[in-house]
């Protein structure tokens, strides 16, 4: 595996921490590519996996907050979800809610065998669609800590009840058998189909949250970037079959008592998710909200993400 050595991430490097490109292997087998970000102090170090949002890699959001946690004293890693990014797997841009589950935990065994880190205080950190893959982690994985996830996504809800659980049981059935007839079409052909890059010349009447995903994934100035499904590419188009059999926070009251962090914006479409996980979740536990934030505002926004309250949270568990 070849990985880019240039640093070619959304946001400016930082010459407070120590930084390299490393890789790691899943229980699947798929090689998984990170961003380590460590302090320039002596450990040993309390880590966190990171990783998210649902079609982002590594370079932008998950990286981002990567490198600041580790300008904080801790050990981070960014990595990219299996299919996608830097990381193995064959399609490409396919999302599975148990291998992408898994992820998280092969981050933990990586972070876990390096020789500057307290294995028993590591916490896993995921944002939008991977908070709810990192909650799920956390419920089945019992060396995860703490766990935190940022404007969260559940992405069996979304994909099997539509937004705002708009999805009658006639229209999600009506959905599967469509996803099976591409599966059909995919076997016929051998390789995946995919749809087109949807965040590109959006309608006007566009809702307003599919706006601000393509202001943050399409501007160059901003989230764009090449190796990113939600940038420049799309997913395979049966991707949703799994999750939409497959709910990930059926267990989230069984994190406890290990402590989990929920935060969102106000003002996201997405808050539901993360309102629902808490009244699901056992304690300890905290929802905690940004006034005025978006869903994306939380992805790279530095006056709106809550870097204090993470490094509280992870301090005061881990």
């Amino acid at each position: 595996m070849e990985l880019t050595q240039n640093w070619d991430k959304t946001f400016p490097k930082s010459n407070k921490v120590d930084h390299r490109k490393v890789t790691f292997t899943n229980r699947y087998g798929i090689t998984l590519a990170g961003d380590l970000y460590t302090p320039k102090t002596e450990g040993p170090f309390a880590a966190i996996a990171i990783s998210g949002p649902f079609g982002a890699i590594k370079e932008q959001s998950s990286g981002l907050h990567a490198q600041v946690l580790a300008e904080r004293g801790f050990v981070t890693l960014a990595f990219d979800a299996s299919y996608t990014g830097e990381s193995g797997g064959e399609p490409r841009n396919l999302a599975s809610p148990e291998i992408n589950t898994e992820d998280f935990s092969a981050a933990v065994d990586y972070l876990g065998l390096l020789p500057d880190v307290d294995r028993e205080r590591i916490g896993i950190l995921g944002i939008c669609g991977f908070g709810g893959m990192g909650l799920n982690a956390a419920a089945g994985d019992t060396r995860i800590k703490a766990v935190a996830a940022t404007t969260m996504y559940d992405i069996s809800r979304m994909m099997s009840q539509g937004y705002f659980d708009s999805t009658t049981k006639d229209q999600r059935i009506e959905g599967r058998k469509a996803l099976n007839d591409l599966r059909w079409a995919d076997a016929e052909s051998g390789t995946a189909a995919y749809g087109p890059t949807a965040l590109q010349n959006l309608p006007e009447d566009a809702p307003q949250f599919v706006k601000e995903y393509a202001a943050y994934y399409t501007d160059e100035n901003r989230g764009f970037h090449p190796r990113s499904v939600n940038s420049n590419g799309s997913w395979t188009l049966t991707t949703p079959l799994s999750f939409m059999n497959m709910p990930l926070l059926t267990y989230i009251d069984e994190i406890a008592p290990r402590p989990v962090l929920l935060v969102h914006g106000s003002a996201a479409h997405s808050l539901y998710f993360s309102e629902t996980a808490y009244a699901n979740a056992a304690d300890p536990k905290e929802l905690f909200i940004v006034e005025d934030a978006t869903h994306t505002d939380l992805y790279d926004q530095m006056d709106k993400i809550p870097f204090d309250k993470f490094t509280r949270f992870f301090t005061e568990n881990l």
